[in-house]
């Protein structure tokens, strides 16, 4: 409980504000690490590295409506608050901004932002997601002004498309991508994981799997895209993830088709499937050495 006191609580503009303020005045950088609540390891471990690297680390819980389509799961999207405040204390985050709706999107508000680096992949299965995140990074980096922000690879169009927007509205901060975080059989952790049922987490196992398959191929010289995309596509299905929405062999720094896998571009295999009626998302670099 000690700590949690002395981790800031931040519930708006203006609180945010002075805290920010305040931190300026001190000297030293401002890491920030932006989320959606129900928090494990994986967010965690962006704590840890902006802790490393900021004297000041501030996180965010928002479960963003703009990002769900009408069809998802925004009403029974976990909130655990007092858990994540008990976790984000305990890993040394020093102050955590929990906005209402109404701070963000305000009474009138009409601006939309769309990135082209949003339009395939989960951007195809779910459209408007990604304008949804586009926006509303946005206003959090406008708000908090951080001098890093950290953000997980799981989510890794996302990141991209994070680094693009950062780059090309030219806004000042520095954009980092941590590793993905996974449990004992390689299931990339995820705040959706607890909808799985006992046999569906099993089931889920076999994305990771899928994937190392194709790393395996890979480092043992198979270069054949439809080779590597159909042997993982089989992982999934010989282990009942019947529910692939896309298993694509991707360049790992434009998210464009690969041609020729070549040893110099890196490619990276990004799967999305469903499993039982959880969406799961996961992906790995097919590089020749870790």
């Amino acid at each position: 409980m000690d700590l949690i006191r002395r981790m800031k609580l931040l519930t708006d503009l203006s609180s945010l504000t002075q805290w920010t303020a305040s931190c300026r005045a001190a000297g030293g950088e401002i890491g920030f690490v932006p989320t959606m609540g129900a928090l494990h390891l994986g967010h965690m471990a962006l704590i840890h590295a902006a802790r490393k690297a900021c004297a000041h680390v501030v996180a965010s819980i928002f479960v963003n409506p703009t990002q769900f389509g009408p069809n998802e799961d925004f009403a029974r999207y976990p909130r655990t608050l007092d858990q994540d405040r008990q976790l984000l204390a305990e890993a040394g985050c020093d102050a955590l901004f929990v906005p209402e709706a109404g701070e963000i999107y305000p009474v009138g508000f009409q601006t939309s932002i769309h990135i082209e680096l949003g339009n395939s992949l989960c951007g195809r299965m779910r459209p408007g997601h990604f304008d949804g995140v586009a926006v509303v990074v946005t206003i959090l980096l406008n708000r908090v002004r951080p001098d890093v922000a950290f953000f997980g690879l799981k989510d890794y169009q996302q990141f991209l498309l994070i680094r693009r927007l950062v780059g090309d509205l030219a806004m000042p901060v520095r954009v980092v991508g941590i590793p993905t975080v996974r449990e004992a059989d390689g299931l990339a952790m995820s705040s959706r994981n607890r909808y799985l049922t006992a046999d569906e987490r099993q089931r889920a196992g076999f994305l990771y799997q899928a994937l190392m398959a194709a790393r395996q191929a890979y480092r043992q010289g198979e270069r054949d895209v439809q080779v590597l995309e159909a042997l993982s596509r089989r992982i999934l299905e010989s282990g009942g993830v019947d529910g692939v929405e896309y298993i694509e062999l991707r360049d790992a720094q434009t998210l464009e088709p690969v041609v020729v896998c070549r040893d110099n571009n890196a490619p990276v295999m990004l799967v999305a499937a469903r499993v039982g009626g959880t969406r799961l998302i996961d992906n790995m670099v097919l590089s020749i050495v870790d």
